[in-house]
This record gives C-alpha cells, structure tokens and sequence, in this order.
C-alpha cells in the first residue's frame, strides 16, 4: 500500500488506537463512506428519542440499540439499560468510599501487574500521556476488588474495565458498569473457578452441534476443547478480538439483552467461515483458523455484521441458554 494512500485515514483511531502495520486502509475508508452516512441517520433518531430525558425501555429501544447507539449518547443509554445508573443512584459516594478502604496489597499487585500490558497500542494509557489512564484504570479495577471480594480482579476485566472508561471517560461510570457485567450480565466469569465461563464456553458446543454439526462433528474428531479456541472471546467479551467499532456495537446490545448476545456473535462467526473451518486437519490448523475468522472484511463492517447475528444463528432466546447453562453447568461440576 502506498503512503499516500494510507495517509487518508489517521494513524491513531478515535479511541486512541494506533492502526496495525496490515491496517487495510482503502476498504476500511469505503466502509465508513457507507457507514458515517447511517451513523448520521441515527444520531438524529437517537436525539430525537432521548429528548424527553430518559432511556424508555421497550421494543422501539431494542430495535434502535440494535442498530447502533452513537458514540455520543452511548455511556448513557448503557448506563440506562444495563441498571448501572440506578445503582450508582441509589449508592451515593459509595465507589470513592471503596478507594479509601483498608489496603489490600495482594490485589494491588495483581492489577499493577496488568496496568502496562492494557492496550500498549492505545495512546491514552502510556505513561508518556497526559493525563495517562492507567490511573483511572487502576482506580476503577481497585474499587471493584473491594466491592466484590469474590471475584477482587481476574485478568481479563482490565481489557474490559479499559473500554469502559474510553467510552464513559468518567471513573465512577466505568465502576458501576463494569459492576453490572460482572455481577448481573455474565455470573460466574470471573471467579476464581470461573465456573460461569467454563459453563457458557460448553453452551457453545451444544449450540454448535445443534445449528453447525458439521463443525461440531470436526470438534469431537479432533478431540479440540472449546476452551482452547473462544475463551478470550468470551473473558474478554471480543476485546483485542474484533475492531474496536465492532466489539462496541455488541456490547450495545450486551447491555440491553444480556449474555446471550456473545453466544449469537460466536455462532455467526463460525457459521459464516464454516466451509474455511471444515478444512482443518490438526489442534493446531483449527486453532490458527478461529483466529483467522476475527479478522477481515466482514467482521469490520460493523453495520452489516450486526444485522447478520439476529439472522444467521436463528432463534436462540434466554429461555434457551438457561437451559443449556443448566444442563452443561451440571456435567461439569459432577467431572470435578
């Protein structure tokens, strides 16, 4: 590729990402040609629907998170939706109160230990930035340790807590939401046995041998553990993953719908690259492959992957997955 023609998109993206050396500039600038034409359309629906004050809840909402809430209005519709603002409401004081508590030097250490290994291409969290985020970044890791002494931290909410406070810019926000995924929206994930996470990584496989038996049946021949190729998707909720726009528009609908949105993003992934997958031979090939099927056209043009997750996977309601948490959560705790 050409300087000059890179030269057209800037080299750090709006969040303070810095773009990849293999950045494919030209497809991604006729993406957004397409794409700021729709965010415009919607920025307008999105003022006009949040003029009255609050976030109305209801089927009109859903549609509309569906298709993207604009940047500017997106700490507060998740704060509205996920139940974040009422309990930051209703606990006046309580996250500065958590980072004036008793010292716990065991926590402190495990999350300095990941402060620098947070986005290392994010300009707003290297120490060289004014004001640098690690700070902010630590408090809110910190505080939530204190809060939930269950979990205190696991590696993996640092990626989660740092998208956060991108988009909130605002530390007690980025507590109180970080609160809601980990406490309501995905149980389990991060404790110590990280039972939740294990539990949703078999519900996967079901709903692969169901939907994608192809796939499955090529799993059970191998003899490859879901664990191996989805657990950063699922700790990390498509962090580091998928393009940051992406992961953004999911976690959209995360906050409104809840965790089985993550299982209608992984179906549509490995639908969509099926016969790609099909071809592996070995552990190692369809390792190399789930990695290959985040990257890409498809998975960057944000818009229309959207649409694909609620049409390509089929139906899959809550109803569903407690079901199959149910069920998969029973084997796994008779294994030990």
């Amino acid at each position: 590729m050409e300087p000059a023609e890179r030269s057209r998109v800037p080299r750090i993206d709006p969040y303070g990402f810095e773009r990849p050396a293999d950045f494919d500039a030209a497809a991604y600038e006729e993406f957004l040609a397409g794409y700021l034409v729709t965010l415009t359309r919607r920025a307008v629906k999105w003022s006009r629907l949040l003029r009255a004050g609050g976030v109305p809840r209801g089927r009109a909402v859903k549609r509309y998170v569906r298709k993207g809430v604009p940047l500017e209005h997106r700490a507060r519709v998740w704060m509205a939706l996920s139940g974040a603002q009422a309990q930051m409401d209703q606990n006046p004081g309580y996250y500065h109160w958590l980072l004036q508590g008793e010292r716990n030097p065991r926590l402190e250490d495990a999350i300095r230990t990941d402060l620098n290994r947070t986005f290392p291409d994010n300009v707003k969290f290297r120490k060289t930035t004014e004001p640098c985020l690690q700070k902010t970044l630590y408090n809110v890791l910190l505080a939530y340790g204190h809060h939930n002494q269950a979990v205190g931290y696991c590696q993996g909410m640092n990626f989660i807590a740092g998208y956060l406070i991108l988009i909130t810019n605002n530390e007690e926000e980025s507590f109180w939401l970080l609160d809601a995924l980990v406490g309501r929206i995905l149980p389990d994930y991060y404790t110590p046995a990280m039972l939740g996470l294990k539990t949703d990584q078999e519900v996967l496989g079901e709903l692969v041998r169901a939907k994608l038996p192809a796939v499955g049946a090529l799993m059970e021949q191998l003899g490859v553990l879901w664990t191996l190729l989805v657990s950063r998707w699922f700790i990390c909720l498509f962090v580091d993953v998928l393009p940051v726009e992406t992961v953004l528009r999911i976690w959209d609908c995360l906050f409104n719908e809840g965790s089985k949105i993550i299982f209608r993003v992984a179906l549509t992934l490995i639908k969509q690259h099926q016969e790609f997958i099909l071809e592996a031979t070995s552990i190692p090939d369809i390792c190399d492959k789930f990695k290959q099927i985040t990257k890409g056209s498809f998975v960057m043009e944000c818009h229309t992957f959207m649409q694909k997750i609620f049409s390509e996977p089929g139906s899959l309601s809550m109803a569903t997955v407690a079901k199959l948490r149910e069920s998969c959560r029973a084997r796994l705790l008779a294994q030990g």
